[in-house]
């Protein structure tokens, strides 16, 4: 019963009215902040029924095509670093979450054009480590897919929006580092480096951390880690030719 329970809570008649209701009733608690425990939990079960229902074959595209990912997007645009609102912003990363496990260019081109990426960054920025593990998983995911990585690198705003929130997820580790997060920051900056423009910014703007070893401790008995940490060692240094200044960041040429 429970592997066909996203079809079941799809088909369903009123169903995925009422989660979406159980949404909507508490909008007016979020600001002014007025949001209790109780209430959030709430929000938080009907957000995991939609996480199944997103992340089931038969019903994400039904899911997308529903646009249901838009009535999570002011749980993510909040600030508040009370657990209630916490709660909510890691559960609606959790939906966006299981929608790209799957690589489908149509959930990535969704996700661009209803502007996810700096809902993203934000949730890097202020949450929780599990909330910004989440975020920056999503931020890889997106950035792997070659539109997402055009949409990154297609002006410097975009690119620095995104290289700052990878920043201050690294600096956020150097007290209390995560093996997990870490490689998704590293895998971020790869895939970013694989674009011209990205990769002479990224001889400028790649944070320290991952260049004076900050993070060789933690990462010692992770041989996956390791790799992936050397190998943008080695992508950032080899590519560092003569001169450098043609390199800057401030010398770039964006779209």
């Amino acid at each position: 019963m429970f592997q066909n329970l996203a079809m079941l809570l799809w088909n369903s008649f009123g169903t995925v009215a009422a989660l979406l209701q159980e949404i909507v009733v508490v909008y007016p608690a979020l600001s002014p902040p007025t949001l209790s425990l109780g209430a959030s939990n709430r929000v938080c079960n009907a957000l995991a029924l939609l996480q199944c229902i997103a992340s089931h074959p038969e019903t994400r595209t039904h899911f997308l095509q529903a646009r249901i990912p838009l009535y999570l997007c002011a749980f993510l645009e909040t600030d508040n670093k009370a657990k209630q609102f916490e709660y909510l912003r890691l559960t609606s990363l959790g939906v966006i979450g299981a929608l790209v496990k799957v690589d489908d260019p149509k959930i990535i081109n969704f996700l661009l054009e209803n502007e996810f990426v700096p809902l993203c960054l934000h949730n890097m920025t202020i949450g929780s480590e599990l909330s910004k593990t989440v975020a920056t998983f999503i931020t890889e995911k997106i950035v792997v897919d070659d539109a997402g990585l055009a949409y990154v690198c297609a002006n410097a705003d975009r690119f620095y929006a995104v290289g700052a929130a990878l920043a201050t997820v690294v600096t956020s580790m150097v007290d209390q580092p995560s093996k997990r997060l870490l490689k998704h920051v590293i895998r971020c900056y790869l895939r970013m480096s694989e674009n011209p423009r990205g990769f002479a910014a990224l001889q400028t703007c790649l944070p320290p951390q991952l260049k004076d070893g900050t993070f060789n401790s933690s990462l010692r008995d992770d041989p996956s880690g390791r790799h992936l940490h050397q190998q943008l060692l080695v992508k950032m240094t080899s590519g560092k030719k003569g001169g450098g200044a043609g390199n800057s960041a401030g010398h770039m040429s964006w779209g």
